[in-house]
């Protein structure tokens, strides 16, 4: 399961309330991963105020096979962040107090309850074209207790995260690169693939997770009259992430509509 585009949302940040206009917009992928190979559809929002910021995506993967066809979307992620700032007209207005929930469920499996605060510290260049946000965060990942009363658990309940988006690059009007790359501590399972498939009798533990996602967008419909049109694509680069083992890069390419 992606942890798709907080991101673009980061642009989010440009927001920081600094007179951010709220979006919301529909993202269609096909992800080309060897263990993949599916449509993912991605709905995200943000929405700036006096208070600070609130982003929100939900991911759909569409994988799910029958006899061979994929009939059904196979799993959904969910993310919702807040940033709180009351300070926004002081010398530590680029500083905002972040509180984050993650969960989902992939082909039947849940994915872990996750609660995240910390603090957001915001940098941007003078015209806000080019932004980026860094944070450190508390991560706490709700483990079902196993019989033998043993219970997995992070070694370091920690996130590290940073966001960043880059407008008009090149020079270019309507090209974006946005991403965001995140590291945190987990204890999971973790296997090779092969043909696309885990080998789970190769399975091992890891402790840690990396995870990036650079965006290129460009805004297409600008040439005839409708700005909410963008085409481009993503890189997924992890590290033991999920349950894939070790290095790991699903390109993907899509659409972007901003409603």
């Amino acid at each position: 399961m992606s942890k798709k585009t907080i991101l673009a949302a980061l642009a989010a940040s440009i927001a920081f309330a600094f007179s951010a206009k709220a979006q919301t917009n529909l993202q269609v992928f096909y992800d080309f991963g060897k263990d993949r190979k599916h449509v993912t559809t991605t709905l995200e929002g943000f929405y700036g105020d006096k208070w600070g910021n609130t982003f929100f995506f939900v991911d759909y993967d569409y994988g799910e096979k029958v006899n061979n066809e994929k009939v059904s979307p196979r799993g959904t992620y969910f993310e919702i962040a807040r940033c709180l700032n009351f300070w926004q007209n002081t010398k530590l207005s680029p500083l905002s107090l972040h509180v984050e929930y993650n969960g989902g469920v992939y082909k039947g499996y849940g994915i872990n309850h996750a609660g995240l605060f910390g603090l957001d510290w915001f940098f941007h260049g003078k015209d806000f074209r080019n932004t980026l946000n860094v944070k450190v965060l508390y991560k706490y990942i709700h483990y079902d207790k196993p019989v033998d009363g043993s219970r997995p658990h992070s070694k370091v309940p920690l996130q590290f995260t940073a966001v960043w988006g880059m407008q008009d690059l090149f020079g270019l009007k309507g090209l974006r690169f946005s991403g965001f790359a995140d590291f945190w501590w987990e204890r999971h399972t973790v296997c090779p693939s092969v043909k696309g498939e885990r080998d789970w009798t190769k399975a091992e533990t890891s402790d840690i997770v990396f995870l990036t996602e650079p965006q290129l967008w460009y805004n297409v419909g600008r040439h005839f009259g409708v700005d909410n049109l963008n085409v481009g694509g993503e890189i997924e680069l992890s590290y033991d992430f999920g349950t894939g083992k070790g290095f790991w890069c699903r390109p993907c390419l899509g659409a972007k509509w901003v409603f």
